[in-house]
């Protein structure tokens, strides 16, 4: 079964320095029928202004990703990490037994969008820790790459969850097949352009949830930017 949700569907907040669409509910946006996908809970999609951020805050317990799509992402934590996230890296913190840190976009003059990610981990109580890669574009062009796994993948960053996160841009006669486990959920994230989904037509902002399926067909490109996330069902 392939449900399609719509970007205008997405919680949305605007707080001058910061709009975000949230995918799930998140902060004071609440839908029961959308409180998550299998062990994903939170899919923010972030736009801070140039100079500003999120001050020092605490988490514990999950398995949190940045993915940045323009401009730079200042990150500070409680384990020492001070360092610049820009497009292309993805950035991985496990909160374990609690962290705190900021995030800022110290650009004078660029915005700075990009993608919060919480995943649910499989262990808890563990040692915080912080990883972050460069996945060259290159990688991605014309087909899926791993960029988060609990499994072992060139270039992704190591996750406590049950969950591989894959990242692709099509555009064009560009393909790409891929067997899925029925026992599990997929959801499929158009970051940007149009993409068609086992037939389905997602355009920017627009998502697939799958559960049941047997096979992920990507086609029929036009600019596309996607995340696919291979997820528990339970």
């Amino acid at each position: 079964m392939l449900t399609l949700r719509k970007s205008s569907d997405r919680g949305f907040a605007d707080h001058g320095w910061l709009k975000s669409f949230h995918s799930f509910s998140f902060a004071s946006y609440h839908d029961p029928a959308h409180m998550g996908w299998g062990n994903l809970r939170v899919i923010n999609e972030d736009r801070i202004e140039p100079g500003m951020g999120f001050g020092t805050h605490g988490h514990r317990d999950m398995e949190i990703i940045s993915y940045v799509l323009t401009g730079e992402l200042a990150h500070k934590d409680s384990m020492g990490n001070v360092v610049s996230i820009p497009p292309g890296d993805i950035q991985r913190m496990s909160a374990g037994r609690g962290v705190e840190h900021s995030e800022f976009n110290h650009a004078p003059n660029q915005l700075t969008h990009f993608l919060q990610i919480w995943i649910l981990p499989n262990v808890h109580s563990i040692e915080p820790s912080y990883e972050q890669k460069t996945v060259p574009p290159s990688l991605k062009r014309g087909r899926l790459v791993a960029v988060a796994s609990q499994n072992d993948y060139p270039e992704a960053v190591k996750i406590h969850a049950d969950a591989t996160l894959w990242a692709g841009e099509f555009d064009g006669l560009e393909a790409q097949e891929m067997n899925l486990d029925p026992k599990r959920k997929t959801y499929v994230h158009l970051i940007k352009g149009e993409l068609s989904v086992n037939g389905q037509a997602l355009q920017t902002g627009d998502a697939a949830l799958m559960s049941n399926e047997t096979q992920l067909k990507l086609s029929q490109g036009q600019g596309a930017e996607v995340l696919v996330f291979d997820l528990s069902g339970n």
